[in-house]
């Protein structure tokens, strides 16, 4: 199940003239039987909210006051989520002749057109307040209080994230919830601009649009919504064989997407296993995917056997060569809706490892039963920690979001290779691993050509391209992490290059002055003599040594134009050290 919670607005979405029909109220029950979470979220007052509806026993959590107010039906406890306003604020509106206010534990409210004398009020009186629309409702609240920073504490308190979140809606306030959550639905009496943000639009209004969306809910899990939803997809690099029929780069109706020649993967329905050869990249990819998922916020856990991924900065790391990580621990982590999580296996004996995952394994699928988290599920080296014939146990009939890292595919466990739907193989040989996949789930085997990939580059398949229809793979140039170029930028600025340093010499060559790194380079070129620094300059030393030791083409280009340009020793030194500057960060 992708959808584990429905958040609602009241007025003008549940409620038609503030009543909620018997009907609605049917339909929130037996979306309530399913095992999901209900969450109204209102700008109303709470007290003014009790005395119009008496069926909030419905909802796990109410947000009310704008985002401002949380309240538990259950125990009955309210939670303000800010200080309200000071009171001589009130008491200015007043003299100020605004009426109506209404004044909440925290909101301050009143209607059109008072909104001018609101805001020169809170100008005049220096206040950090902000004041929200709502049909005709002028809202004064604290600054970053909203619907979706009170929904957030309700999920975070449910355990729940915003990922499994269907939000539904009819007006300006309503924006911001619905844009935190996953699904957005507008129902049909909702305001143009809502609709057209929204990814889907019921065909009925009011609490009637609201029982549409229940009944879809309930039905499929709005998988006939996903088509629609491609915004979140996590970018894997760039399609090089642009030419190629799209009908068989699967194009739609397969995981891989094509897009402005960028292929990507939608954050859920998809299982992936990345192989290859050692050494080729497969933790620089994989770790460029965890980026793309964190980047959205999806939650990921990974089961990291040989360390590779214990410096991720994205990730809570459980576990260290010298100490087994703690299972109860690893749960305690993932229980948070917005911590990812690293389970390093090194202090973990060899032969131990496959136990600690069949222990581990449950408790994870027992925690996505309930929430849906964690989104992804990455096992590096899986070819040990679930081999052939290895079955898990409590292994559901429908599972997503699982990434295998392997060396050898065929030595996996058939029954956890028959969920995967993409292939990604990289190093020597990738058509080979493409086709010892397919051999052992047992699907047709489509005729590949031998193919060399050149450094970076990856060969993408989905399960559709096996079929008898002639589909190929698609060849990919991998994006790297942001995290290896950041390594990347450390190498040349701070690093030492070798063989590759630039020698300042001068034109007699009586010089012999190394810059290991672009650091150096700097000091260095700041303190050599004019003669030496334009006998390179005009020799374009300088260009040739960015573009093939540094490997930046954009500061080799830069640098040729300084090159050719009739400029000073210092004013060519500086815009040299400038370029440099604008690209590498300076050591500390």
């Amino acid at each position: 199940m992708r959808y584990f919670a429905l958040a609602t607005d009241y007025d003008g979405t549940l409620a038609l003239h503030g009543a909620v029909s018997k009907d609605t109220l049917a339909a929130l029950e037996c979306l309530r039987a399913t095992g999901r979470k209900v969450l109204l979220v209102t700008g109303r007052e709470l007290d003014d909210l009790q005395r119009v509806y008496d069926r909030l026993d419905l909802f796990d959590r109410v947000v009310a006051e704008n985002g401002a107010l949380l309240y538990c039906p259950a125990t009955r406890q309210e939670q303000p989520l800010c200080e309200p306003p000071p009171p001589r604020f009130v008491e200015t509106l007043r003299n100020r002749g605004v009426t109506p206010i209404s004044v909440g534990r925290v909101i301050v409210a009143t209607w059109q057109p008072n909104e001018t004398v609101v805001l020169e009020t809170i100008r005049d009186m220096g206040l950090e307040l902000q004041v929200i629309f709502n049909k005709g409702a002028v809202m004064v609240l604290p600054s970053g209080i909203n619907k979706a920073a009170g929904l957030t504490v309700a999920l975070d308190q449910l355990g729940l994230s915003p990922h499994n979140v269907v939000a539904v809606g009819d007006a300006e306030n309503d924006h911001a919830f619905m844009n935190l959550c996953e699904c957005s639905v507008a129902v049909a009496n909702a305001l143009d601009t809502i609709k057209e943000r929204a990814d889907y639009v019921t065909a009925a209004d009011h609490g009637a649009g609201v029982n549409e969306l229940i009944e879809k809910m309930i039905a499929n899990d709005l998988r006939d919504l996903s088509p629609r939803m491609e915004q979140r997809r996590v970018v894997l690099g760039t399609h090089l064989q642009a030419a190629a029929p799209p009908e068989h780069e699967g194009v739609g109706a397969t995981p891989a997407l094509i897009e402005s020649g960028l292929i990507s993967i939608p954050p859920y329905g998809t299982n992936i296993l990345l192989t290859g050869t050692s050494g080729a990249g497969k933790s620089t990819l994989a770790t460029a995917i965890m980026e793309g998922l964190a980047e959205q916020n999806y939650q990921f856990c990974v089961i990291d056997p040989e360390g590779d991924y214990q410096t991720m900065d994205l990730a809570v790391v459980q576990g260290d060569p010298s100490r087994e990580p703690s299972i109860e621990a690893v749960m305690e982590l993932i229980a948070k809706p917005h911590e990812n999580v690293v389970v390093n296996l090194l202090g973990v004996s060899l032969d131990h490892r496959p136990t600690f995952y069949e222990q581990l394994l449950p408790r994870i699928l027992e925690l996505r039963a309930r929430v849906g988290r964690p989104h992804w599920l990455i096992v590096d080296e899986a070819h040990h920690l679930m081999p052939n014939p290895w079955t898990p146990k409590t292994l559901p009939q429908e599972m997503s979001g699982l990434m295998l890292i392997t060396v050898h595919a065929d030595s996996v466990s058939k029954s956890i290779l028959s969920l995967i739907d993409m292939v990604i193989a990289i190093g020597d040989a990738p058509q080979t691993s493409i086709e010892g996949f397919c051999r052992s789930v047992g699907a047709p085997v489509a005729p590949l050509d031998p193919i060399v990939l050149e450094s970076g580059q990856a060969l993408v398949w989905t399960r559709d391209s096996c079929g008898g229809d002639g589909g190929r793979p698609m060849l990919m140039r991998i994006h790297p992490p942001k995290m290896e170029r950041r390594r990347h930028l450390r190498k040349y600025a701070e690093g030492d290059l070798g063989d590759m340093s630039f020698y300042f010499r001068g034109p007699q060559e009586r010089l012999n002055l190394r810059a290991q790194n672009l650091a150096l380079f700097t000091q260095i070129a700041e303190g050599v003599d004019d003669e030496t620094w334009l006998h390179h300059l005009r020799q374009r030393d300088y260009s040739k040594w960015f573009r093939f030791a540094i490997k930046d083409d954009t500061l080799a280009d830069e640098a040729e134009q300084i090159e050719t340009r009739d400029m000073s020793p210092v004013e060519s030194r500086q815009a040299i050290k400038r370029a440099i500057e604008d690209r590498y960060t300076a050591p500390a």
